[in-house]
Order: structure tokens, then sequence, then C-alpha cells
């Protein structure tokens, strides 16, 4: 870029460098809408809005201003420093690579999260996952006088049990994840929030949980079938695989959740999943068959089923 650009000046060659990148994308891929891929396709999004959103951000965080700042003082002119690291910004995201990544965090719930590429994107669909886990739990103070104990599985950054912890201070909470680095990165968020409440555990789904029951297990678990194209997404090649996809249907992690939750539920406990827009009746079906009962799917903002619960006993 050359000197002496003004902040108009700059998210203009922004805008359009992201929104030719995007064009490009969509003629060479258009990504499947299933699963995740429907969180993260930006080839069924609207390429202008998206390119005028990075383009802005990654301009903020350069200059360590808000975006409301930079549409308040367009005609600042940037230094040269300044204009080539937002081109290097802007490379990594014409890349593909996420957003949040380039930052280094993402907002979830009430919350700012450290991410990186050891932990999926926290997205806002899950927060439907959280809102429901809150609902079908008791209101602070806890009945009696042992707290409500919650699991959540595959945890990545700690988004959910992070947001739960947020709202039950009172809840007794467990995380795990296989992954020593994602767990690292979800330990690191709740030492930076000052919630020590949540006891993290490494492990793939309930191996670390022997012996223990909860009264809600709660789980945003890989769903995008192996071999979905959704996966050629460019977004998506940055983000951990094994938290992505799950088998030939992609349903493999939630039947082994299902499969396995009776054994580590109290009486009445509940059992929250998120899953693809499309699964909502496979679930509810794996659900039925093992026992359980109140089985319930809710829709996101979008209008997709997105969250299953259902009660054992």
């Amino acid at each position: 870029m050359a000197g002496n650009l003004t902040i108009s000046a700059l998210l203009t060659h922004g805008i359009e460098r992201l929104r030719v990148t995007a064009l490009d994308a969509d003629a060479g891929h258009r990504a499947t809408l299933n699963a995740r891929a429907t969180l993260n396709a930006r080839a069924d999004t609207d390429h202008g809005a998206d390119a005028t959103l990075d383009a802005e951000v990654l301009l903020a965080h350069t200059l360590s201003m808000t975006r409301t700042q930079l549409k308040t003082h367009p005609e600042r002119v940037v230094n040269d420093a300044d204009a080539r690291r937002y081109a290097e910004l802007l490379e990594r995201r014409s890349a593909g690579e996420p957003v949040a990544y380039i930052l280094g965090y993402r907002d979830f719930w009430t919350l700012r999260l450290a991410v990186n590429p050891s932990v999926l994107v926290p997205r806002p669909e899950t927060e439907l996952l959280v809102e429901r886990v809150l609902a079908l739990g008791p209101p602070p103070p806890s009945r009696g006088p042992t707290p409500p104990r919650v699991a959540d599985l595959g945890t990545g950054s700690g988004a959910i049990a992070l947001a739960l912890a947020t709202e039950r201070p009172d809840w007794s909470i467990t995380a795990t994840d296989i992954s020593e680095q994602a767990l690292t990165t979800a330990r690191d968020n709740a030492s930076t929030l000052g919630l020590s409440q949540i006891q993290f555990l490494q492990g793939n789904w309930f191996a670390p949980l022997a012996g223990r029951r909860f009264d809600l297990i709660a789980s945003n678990p890989p769903y995008i079938a192996d071999g979905d194209t959704a996966m050629q997404d460019a977004a998506l090649k940055y983000e951990p695989q094994t938290a992505l996809a799950s088998g030939a249907d992609g349903m493999s992690s939630i039947r082994q959740i299902i499969h396995s939750a009776p054994n580590y539920l109290e009486p009445h406990g509940w059992l929250v999943l998120e899953h693809g827009f499309d699964q909502a009746e496979a679930v509810a079906h794996e659900l039925v068959v093992r026992g359980f009962g109140h089985v319930r799917s809710h829709t996101d903002l979008a209008g997709h089923p997105r969250v299953t619960e259902a009660r054992w006993g």
C-alpha cells in the first residue's frame, strides 16, 4: 500500500480486497449448507456486508480503535507501519483464516474468550444450548445443600462452561476435552474471567468422569459428515478437524454421547445436545431408542432446529 493513506482509503481498499476474495471462493466452491457449514460458509451470505464488517474489525484492531471511531475520523492519516500491518491482516483473512484467530479472541454470551487454532471458534448458535441448560437447571440459589452438578463435554475454549459459570456461580461444573491444548486455552479463559468453580479434565467425552453423576450434561460435539464438501470451505481448514467431523453421517460422536450418558446422569437428569440443522429427527430417534423421555428440539435464530434436549428416567 502507498503511504499517507487515510482511514477511509484503507477501508475502501480492505473491503474491495475481501469482497473479491469472497466472490472468487464462491465461483470455485459453493459450500454445502450442512451442519457447522451453515455458520461458516461465506458463499451463502452477503459478500458486501461480510467484507465491510471484516475490513472494519481488522482496521480497528490494527489502530486500537473502535469501529465507531473509524467512522467518525475517516480523514485520519495512518502511518506506514500500521498500513503494512493492516495489509498483512487482510492477506490472512483473504486466505480464509477466521477473524477470531487473527484477533486472538471471540465474544460469546457476555464474555470475551481467547481463541486459537487448537479450539473451535464459538458460534452464536451455541448460545441457544446455554439458554436451554439454564432453563432446565434450578435458578439460584440452588435447591438443597448440594449445588447442581453439570458436565460440559468437549469444552474447547470453555465457552459453554464459562457462560454457565457466569450465570450460575453456585453450580458445580466439570468440563472435559480430549485436547490438552484446548484445555489450556479453556483454563486460561477461566483464570482471566475469575471463574474458579469449573474443573477441567482431559479425556474423550466421559472418560475422565468414571463414577460420577450429573444433573445436566451438555455438549456441542462434532457433527459434520467426514466426506461432506463443506469441509472444503476455506475457513474450516484452520479449525481443529476433530471438533468438526464425526463419521460417515456426522452422528458418531452424538451416538456415543447418547449411549453413555445414562451411566452419568442422575434420575431425571437432562442431556442437551447441539447438532446439525438437518439432524434433529435423527438425534431425537437415538434418544428415544436409548430410553430418554421428554425429547424436545429448539430452533436457532435462523429458524433451524439446532439443540435437542431429553430427560433420563
